[in-house]
């Protein structure tokens, strides 16, 4: 974080004011220390310690401060200059506010049926500072506790009190490449959006084949019907795709959901035909010929709205 001259910060030098400042003078706890509220704490922290139980037990020393909070209603003893404080950094546009440490000092034991009283000031107020939450102040706020008038401890709090930094709109999720859609493949693709594995099969001799074709490459006849795969196969070959990286694979976690590197498999379906696609299910380096794979359709939102393509996924109990 970095820190602007006071000596240019008029906001800065007006709120310097404040330091040393009551406020809050002669407030009073709410309620004695009391062992109710001792073994809610140790119950919430987990604190067994023996000291906090019985007839001569005392008050965990880092609940200082539970014993002086106001509530919702807060203290009578408000003096109303911290409230003036935040309300000068609200007006500058440091609506924001996050607690950012505290100290505690502890100099005598609390035990149930004291009756705690404090004063609390306005001990500092930071220059301007630039943080990743966005640009504001430090206010560092010391209270002193008190029972009978003996000093029982210290609690310093501190918090930032900020405008919030602007933000960055998102990159755009990288837009996943369609696949080519023509009068030739359309049924494939019509097949895939319903999840089911479609290829040609020539009805003068029943000859499958893929990708689709106008034609027969087996005896030329120009008709043909579908017949919808299994799914199951194996890998007939592959390669891994290192470079280049393409944003929409990689950003995204990889096309088989890990970051880096991805397979892109030769499917060798069961029926005997080979489809290219990627292998998913195990990492990239434990991909090898022969795994046995089953189609999974996978569905992928983006700026132009779902897409569903078919991948291949590893049988479990495999690679």
């Amino acid at each position: 974080m970095s820190e602007e001259d006071v000596g240019t910060d008029a906001l800065g030098a007006r709120l310097k004011e404040y330091e040393g400042l009551p406020a809050a003078v002669a407030a009073a706890g709410k309620d004695p220390v009391n062992l109710p509220m001792i073994r809610h704490w140790c119950e919430a922290m987990g604190d067994t310690g023996e000291a906090y139980r019985g007839p001569g037990a005392i008050a965990p020393p880092t609940m200082l401060q539970a014993w002086t909070m106001g509530g919702l209603t807060g203290h009578e003893g408000r003096t109303g200059a911290y409230d003036e404080l935040l309300g000068l950094l609200d007006e500058s546009g440091c609506t924001s506010v996050v607690a950012t440490d505290c100290e505690q000092e502890y100099l005598r034991p609390l035990r149930p049926g004291d009756e705690v009283t404090f004063d609390a000031v306005i001990e500092s107020v930071s220059g301007r500072k630039t943080t990743r939450l966005g640009t504001g102040y430090f206010v560092t706020t010391r209270m002193d506790v008190r029972v009978d008038g003996e000093p029982a401890g210290t609690h310093r709090f501190r918090i930032l009190k900020y405008a919030p930094a602007r933000r960055t709109p998102p990159k755009p999720r990288p837009r996943r490449p369609r696949p080519v859609v023509n009068r030739d493949n359309a049924g494939f693709w019509e097949g895939v959006a319903a999840h089911r594995l479609l290829v040609q099969r020539c009805t003068g001799c029943g000859t499958l084949r893929h990708p689709w074709l106008p034609g027969c490459n087996a005896c030329g006849c120009p008709d043909w019907d579908t017949a919808e795969a299994s799914g199951e196969g194996t890998v007939h070959s592959y390669v891994v795709m290192h470079h280049p990286p393409f944003p929409a694979f990689t950003e995204s976690g990889g096309a088989d959901g890990t970051a880096g590197p991805y397979a892109v498999g030769l499917i060798e379906l069961a029926e005997g035909v080979r489809m290219v696609s990627n292998v998913v299910g195990v990492p990239y380096d434990k991909v090898r010929i022969g795994l046995p794979v089953r189609v999974e359709f996978r569905r992928y939102e983006d700026e132009e709205g779902g897409l569903v393509l078919p991948v291949f996924r590893v049988v479990e109990g495999e690679g």
